[in-house]
């Protein structure tokens, strides 16, 4: 069977893939974190000792996000399933490939000027600002590893928001187009860090939701999240 074939079944069927106990599982490092960079203005952090605060609070959302993307990969693999069945597998062409980038690309294009209206329309221009600064990577090492999270951070978050949270939601209601607003209300709650801007960063699930929902793929997603998450790192290091 391909991995389109596993995509279109998984998108349709309203069995689970897993039981809601293993959604509260999924959810609870996520609720964690967020709720971590509330009180510490800035991304979670355990504080690893040798390690700067700013390289320490990276290293801990990479470990929470990957322990999410692997207890839905446990999930899958008691299916029979792998990642691929939530993603679409690989591109099966390079004319694939770059079709997807110039969606995410183009979906980029709308959003991201969007997004900065709104922040500056509901006053969160400042605080995001704030939380942007905090988390800007300072040292080539940083930046390194800031990297790394921002691909492998775009990743998980549209595995476990965009594939695993949206399919759980629909086998529960029926309703598709709940599954992509609750998810998207979770994605804006586990940003807590950004404060108000937590309601444009629901906006900005909801709307990838709907492109994988349009696509059958999170694949325009992933390329979108990297993409973004990428040039805003880096931009924001080369003008610290």
């Amino acid at each position: 069977m391909s991995s389109n074939t596993l995509v279109i079944s998984l998108g349709t069927t309203r069995e689970p893939l897993a039981p809601w106990w293993h959604t509260v599982l999924v959810l609870l490092p996520i609720s964690l974190c967020s709720v971590a960079s509330w009180y510490q203005h800035g991304l979670a952090n355990l504080h690893l000792p040798g390690v700067s605060s700013r390289l320490s609070s990276f290293i801990t959302v990479l470990a929470m996000e990957w322990l999410g993307v692997l207890l839905v990969w446990l999930a899958l693999r008691r299916r029979g399933l792998s990642l691929a069945s939530l993603i679409a597998g690989r591109w099966p062409t390079v004319t694939a490939f770059f079709r997807d980038l110039g969606i995410a690309l183009g979906f980029l294009v709308v959003t991201i000027p969007l997004v900065g209206l709104l922040v500056r329309l509901i006053g969160g221009a400042a605080a995001g600002a704030a939380g942007g600064r905090a988390n800007t990577p300072q040292t080539p090492v940083e930046l390194v590893v800031f990297l790394m999270l921002a691909v492998s951070g775009s990743f998980s978050e549209e595995l476990l928001f965009r594939g695993y949270l949206i399919r759980q939601f629909f086998s529960w209601t029926g309703s598709r187009a709940f599954a992509i607003m609750a998810q998207a209300m979770l994605f804006g709650l586990a940003h807590g860090y950004y404060g108000r801007v937590m309601l444009v960063i629901m906006l900005q699930g909801w709307l990838l939701g709907l492109l994988a929902n349009w696509r059958k793929s999170l694949r325009p997603g992933i390329l979108a999240h990297v993409i973004e998450d990428v040039l805003g790192g880096t931009l924001a290091f080369l003008s610290r």
